[in-house]
């Protein structure tokens, strides 16, 4: 499980702005309430890039907070900073899902895990909420941003304690968003 609770220099869960905002969002005692107030925190607070016309790039934890902007993938970073600052195991879960409706491009979408004591591991998706997309926090019930149901979408089942090799490349080449949208991962396993 210490895997799932490291700091590294992407999921920065002990830099300053990170403990600080982790804090600020505990509630003692309480590891699945401070859980919620972690992922509602960065769902409704910093937003998805392609909903914001943004156009930085936000890969490691503190630059998604300073920017208060990134796509599925950077938020995940941050949201498992926050969960691990404050001593909650943390990892990364992928969809893989169309681009359009005839299922003939594709792309990885990012969402975490967290281990929560009642339930176990248990999955959230900060995108963030637009029309057509809401999640939420109500365990045991998930609520991913995407249902994978076209031909080649699917959910990965497996838990990875850092986001994939291919999703750091991906965020680390592109210096814009307008760069990225082309050039988003696709992995099929």
């Amino acid at each position: 499980m210490l895997e799932f609770l490291s700091s590294t220099k992407i999921i920065e869960s002990d830099a300053d702005e990170i403990v600080s905002l982790a804090s600020s969002l505990a509630v003692r005692g309480n590891s699945t309430e401070t859980a919620k107030r972690c992922f509602e925190w960065v769902r409704d607070n910093i937003t998805h890039s392609f909903d914001a016309d943004a156009e930085i790039v936000t890969c490691a934890a503190t630059a998604v907070l300073r920017e208060r902007t990134g796509i599925c993938y950077a938020k995940t970073h941050l949201l498992a900073a926050l969960l691990r600052a404050n001593a909650i195991p943390a990892g990364f879960g992928y969809q893989r899902i169309a681009l359009d409706d005839g299922a003939s491009q594709f792309c990885l979408h990012g969402f975490n895990y967290v281990y929560l004591e009642e339930f176990g591991w248990y999955a959230v998706d900060p995108r963030g909420n637009r029309e057509g997309i809401a999640t939420s926090f109500d365990p045991p019930k998930v609520t991913l941003a995407f249902v994978t149901n076209l031909p080649g979408e699917k959910t990965y089942d497996e838990i990875f304690p850092e986001p994939l090799p291919m999703v750091i490349e991906s965020l680390m080449a592109n210096s814009t968003v307008s760069e990225l949208q082309a050039a988003l991962p696709d992995w099929d396993e």
